[in-house]
């Protein structure tokens, strides 16, 4: 959902670049935005070193939740999501929504998108035992919609969302609204990539969700 239905990667960004300032880290905001779609343990991990008090990791995260938690009011849904999702559910798709928010983060989510009927299934980092880029959240979307993985198709608009997908074997379809650039979404084994929700739905009848 973060980047992919709702604008929030640069959000995310600043919110953990606060986080991290806080607690006398400094680290690059373009650094940070392309870890954007990890879990924050593997977030962390990517972004500060390894030699530090990671007592102080939990701190991190609270901070991050508790910054980031300020736009739960105004989080801004990305042109043409829900009419994305009402379409797809129209025919006959099982949408799962697999997050590596927070319930209460997807909850703020859904509000923004205002497409809840078209909904099967929510998963959130609380759901599985390990995040993104682990296939864990892409494994658990498939058993949750009982297909197999060449019967799915995923939506996302990180890296770390490819690289899940291409290890569940699962099609993966980028959209550039996260800010991550085409050619990284393709090296990292995109099938398809578009603009946002609004291009995919343009594009809908020829791309992997159409067939």
């Amino acid at each position: 959902m973060d980047g992919t239905l709702v604008d929030t990667n640069y959000l995310h960004t600043v919110a953990w670049w606060e986080a991290m300032r806080q607690a006398g880290h400094t680290v690059g905001m373009r650094e940070i935005h392309h870890t954007i779609g990890m879990s924050s343990d593997k977030l962390m991990d990517r972004l500060l070193p390894e030699d530090r008090d990671r007592s102080g990791d939990q701190r991190i995260s609270t901070a991050h939740k508790t910054l980031y938690a300020e736009y739960f009011a105004r989080l801004p849904a990305l042109d043409g999501a829900s009419e994305l999702l009402r379409t797809l559910a129209d025919r006959g798709w099982y949408l799962v929504l697999a997050s590596s928010a927070s319930k209460d983060e997807l909850a703020a989510m859904r509000a923004t998108i205002g497409a809840d009927e078209a909904i099967a299934t929510v998963l959130s980092s609380d759901d599985v035992e390990e995040g993104k880029p682990a296939p864990d959240p892409v494994e658990q979307a498939l058993k949750q919609a009982g297909v197999s993985a060449r019967d799915a198709v995923f939506v996302g608009d990180t890296v770390w969302d490819v690289v899940a997908c291409v290890k569940a074997g699962v099609r993966c379809i980028a959209l550039q609204s996260g800010g991550i650039p085409p050619e990284m979404l393709l090296d990292a084994g995109a099938d398809e990539i578009y603009r946002d929700p609004a291009d995919l739905l343009r594009h809908l009848d020829s791309s992997a969700l159409g067939h």
